[in-house]
């Protein structure tokens, strides 16, 4: 041992009491759950109640009611067959706004017109239904659509993202991701000879 490591041995002693090691032993111990380990159920009733205390939205179903809405969102029902699945007794419109508020929305929401080309226009909804050649309803719903996209937006996508990690299939993106890697592997490997001898 040199001078120097020597030294530092010293310092090493005498910061410690004295004790040559500094380590400790190890123990199972039992850790708080992680978010993987609680059920999906109330994953979801944790990022409703989240969501519930932000927006403080108004909607007269349940937690629980809320809960079926997003997994029927994510099952690819519509909404008058997730109110029909409903306890509450309740219609499609109501889950329509249910939805709005818990940033479930897709591009079949507003399908017939470009949500930014009316997001910020100040016209009426009669007048932008006779431009759009829809409805006045259509044009609340699609407004609806556009502020729920700039709320969800506002949040970074903080909900949806947990919906996603919740609710969304993995087989499909296990899938996804394989396509990915194929098609990643396919353009590396284009125009290479396959044909070699050894």
């Amino acid at each position: 041992m040199n001078d120097k490591t020597e030294e530092l041995r010293d310092i090493f002693t005498n910061v410690t009491d004295g004790a040559e090691t500094v380590t400790e032993s190890q123990e199972d111990t039992r850790g708080t759950l992680s978010s993987a380990d609680r059920s999906d159920a109330e994953r979801l009733e944790n990022v409703i109640t989240q969501m519930r205390e932000r927006y403080d939205f108004e909607t007269p179903l349940g937690t629980e009611d809320l809960v079926a809405v997003a997994r029927g969102f994510y099952d690819d029902e519509d909404d008058a067959t997730i109110a029909d699945g409903l306890e509450a007794d309740v219609d499609g419109e109501t889950v329509f706004e249910a939805r709005m508020s818990l940033h479930l929305f897709d591009e079949g929401d507003a399908d017939e017109v470009d949500l930014a080309a009316i997001r910020d226009r100040e016209e009426d909804d009669a007048t932008l239904a006779d431009e759009y050649d829809v409805t006045g309803d259509q044009i609340r719903r699609y407004r609806r659509v556009a502020a729920a996209e700039d709320e969800s937006r506002a949040a970074n996508d903080r909900y949806r993202d947990e919906f996603d990690s919740i609710l969304a299939d993995a087989d499909i993106a296990g899938r996804m991701t394989g396509d990915v890697h194929e098609d990643g592997l396919e353009d590396a490997t284009e125009g290479m000879e396959t044909n070699v001898d050894f």
